[in-house]
């Protein structure tokens, strides 16, 4: 493929293209990293910059209803929303249900709307490999707004973090007291944490929730990339559809305060340098499963299977054999 062309059609927001465009940089051929390498660097400062959002929370909380009526209430407003929607992938098979459009089936019909579900694969932390490059190549694109959704994860995912300008846990009704929101991992990061289900008989359970987190969030240390008041807790009604403008306030709020004092450019460039490490990082995984490595490896494994070598000694051997190849 013509690869100006393609970065081309992808800066005025050809739909079709910027389909193309994610499908090959989430490509694991390696012809298709060398083109989505030069894709992105054609697209690199163009200027356009989007309001990042990572959302997260458990199964089942409500996440897909929760962006079609946010997504469709700041496309009201004629801004542009790409949604990036991670997949789980089966252990076994390896495959995703990517059924994602098919439960924001209103938000998929809107022309202001893009909603591209991905498969996480082997990926942990609740997003695909190459989530970060879809999100810069929407932002490319002229998109105002990414939501990135993640797959159902606990304490410890928060890989989203490092992609997104503004984190959003979303939590359902008595998901847990204020002990429960004290904990380290997810809550600390969490820019802004989302009670959903505030209607009918959950009502007053979700008003419980948004309190007993809002006490737990005063507990949490002051963070220096927040104004005071954050992080905070709300109620929505995701399948009411309350609740989305004041959430839109807030998120602008604390957006232009970090843009003000300087936390919003930092982010982005700690950002960019924890993806350069992560790129090492994959690479030197990729290094041992070529075939001479595999190779190693199976010796080295055996040996230490049979007690004749430690672990360590035999991590030692592999890795210094691998830094002479």
């Amino acid at each position: 493929m013509d690869i100006s062309e393609l970065a081309d059609k992808v800066s005025r927001c050809d739909r079709r293209a910027l389909a193309r465009a994610i499908t090959l940089v989430e490509s694991s051929r390696a012809d298709h990293r060398d083109q989505a390498a030069e894709l992105l660097e054609l697209l690199r400062g163009g200027g356009r910059e989007a309001i990042r959002v990572g959302l997260s929370g458990t199964p089942g909380v409500g996440k897909s209803t929760f962006i079609e009526g946010f997504g469709g209430m700041l496309t009201a407003q004629d801004l542009k929303v790409a949604v990036l929607a991670v997949d789980p992938s089966s252990t076994r098979s390896g495959g995703s249900i990517l059924g994602d459009k098919t439960r924001m089936e209103r938000l998929s019909r809107d022309p202001n709307a893009f909603i591209r579900p991905s498969p996480s694969q082997t990926h942990l932390g609740g997003v695909a490999r190459r989530s970060r490059e879809a999100v810069a190549l929407c932002e490319a694109a002229g998109f105002d707004a990414v939501l990135i959704e993640t797959v159902g994860v606990g304490q410890s995912e928060t890989v989203v973090a490092e992609m997104s300008d503004l984190f959003l846990l979303l939590l359902a009704p008595a998901g847990g007291d204020e002990l429960q929101g004290v904990k380290r991992g997810i809550m600390e990061i969490a820019d802004l944490i989302v009670v959903n289900k505030a209607d009918g008989d959950l009502k007053a359970a979700a008003t419980r929730t948004c309190s007993d987190y809002s006490g737990a969030l005063r507990l949490l240390r002051k963070r220096p990339q927040d104004p005071k008041g954050f992080p905070k807790a709300l109620m929505v009604s995701a399948l009411q559809e309350t609740g989305f403008a004041k959430l839109w306030d807030e998120m602008r709020a604390l957006t232009d305060w970090r843009r003000e004092h300087g936390h919003w450019g930092a982010r982005r460039a700690g950002q960019a340098r924890y993806w350069f490490e992560e790129e090492v990082r994959q690479g030197l995984l990729a290094q041992l499963r070529s075939d001479e490595a595999r190779a190693a490896l199976e010796r080295l494994g055996a040996q230490v299977g049979e007690g004749r070598i430690t672990p360590s000694v035999a991590a030692a051997q592999l890795l210094e054999q691998i830094g002479r190849a």
